[in-house]
């Protein structure tokens, strides 16, 4: 007798809003749906919690690889998170606190059954910028603070750096400076609110203007096969797609599988199993836990399935238990 299909719900933005040819949470219902998953879907509103039992207003969703129409949602029904197999959270930022009661809503459904990806507990644990400080050895030097006269030194002590807030996405509010910058004090003011809450400053990489930044998707501990880096345009430092930056794909280099060896394991093992180390040179600059990207382009460029290797990940998990 055939085993009942997984069923698969993702929480994530409006699907109709998407950009289909570079979304990779819909990469992921296509490969799920390829193996025969059922396939249900839900915003971030749709989900409560009621005497503790994690519910929501879920619709079942059907996909195709088409750009101008891409999916199809049957009728809202009720039901409880639990009686799902696996939950995709693939909601973009912002990392805000209706962002932190919605992992609490998923916990529930963790702890009442389901397999969440990312672990809930893990998505409010590791801020994508402050989580590299557990891994030093992978880091260009780093400072986290809210003291403007340090970030001013920091500056000073290493000729050039790059500050950013820490819950920014897409390279938002990303700036260079270099020693004796004019602007430096009303970039820190803004960064910090004048010094009441804590920002990032990294020593600059260059590489960023030559080899770009290069997402290296780590798939329950293992690096995927190639890497996309993002090469800035000429008239801007930021290697974000969001920002205009080229998506190029590249095979991974063995920096890239030492910095993967360093951090996946501890990433395997708190149940993160699609995440997207940002790295420049040699170095990582965050670690992307929420809603990774880059998929579709490199399916794309190389031929490949990289969603399916999620799915073998998600399956191993369910046939030994979570």
């Amino acid at each position: 007798m055939p085993s009942p299909a997984i069923r698969l719900l993702v929480v994530m933005d409006p699907i109709d809003s998407i950009k289909p040819a570079k979304d990779t949470t819909l990469a992921m219902l296509l490969a799920a749906q390829k193996r025969g998953w059922e396939l249900w879907y839900a915003q971030q509103q749709d989900l409560w919690l009621r005497d503790g039992v994690a519910m929501g207003s879920l619709r079942r969703v059907t996909v195709r690889d088409d750009l101008k129409d891409w999916f199809d949602l049957g009728e809202a029904q009720t039901a409880a998170l639990a009686t799902f197999d696996t939950i995709l959270m693939r909601k973009d930022p912002p990392f805000d606190m209706e962002y932190i009661y919605t992992t609490y809503i998923l916990e529930r459904a963790e702890e009442q059954g389901a397999l969440v990806v990312n672990r809930p507990q893990g998505l409010r644990d590791m801020n994508e910028k402050v989580y590299t400080a557990w891994f030093p050895q992978c880091c260009a030097p780093t400072l986290i603070t809210r003291n403007m006269a340090d970030m001013h030194a920091f500056v000073r002590e290493h000729g050039r750096a790059v500050c950013k807030p820490l819950h920014g996405m897409g390279g938002r509010s990303i700036f260079v400076i270099d020693q004796g910058d004019k602007n430096a004090n009303v970039i820190f003011e803004n960064q910090t609110d004048y010094g009441s809450r804590y920002a990032i400053v990294q020593k600059y990489i260059p590489d960023i203007v030559t080899t770009g930044d290069t997402r290296v998707l780590v798939i329950d501990g293992e690096p995927a096969p190639y890497a996309l880096a993002r090469i800035p345009t000429e008239h801007d430092n930021r290697g974000n797609l969001a920002a205009g930056a080229r998506g190029q794909g590249r095979e991974l280099r063995d920096r890239d599988r030492w910095l993967v060896s360093q951090i996946g394991p501890t990433l395997k093992q708190r149940g993160m199993l699609f995440v997207g180390l940002d790295v420049i040179g040699d170095y990582v600059t965050e670690i992307n836990v929420t809603s990774p990207t880059g998929v579709r382009e490199l399916d794309k460029q190389f031929k490949t399935e990289l969603s399916g290797l999620l799915m073998d990940a998600i399956e191993k998990r369910l046939a030994v238990g979570g």
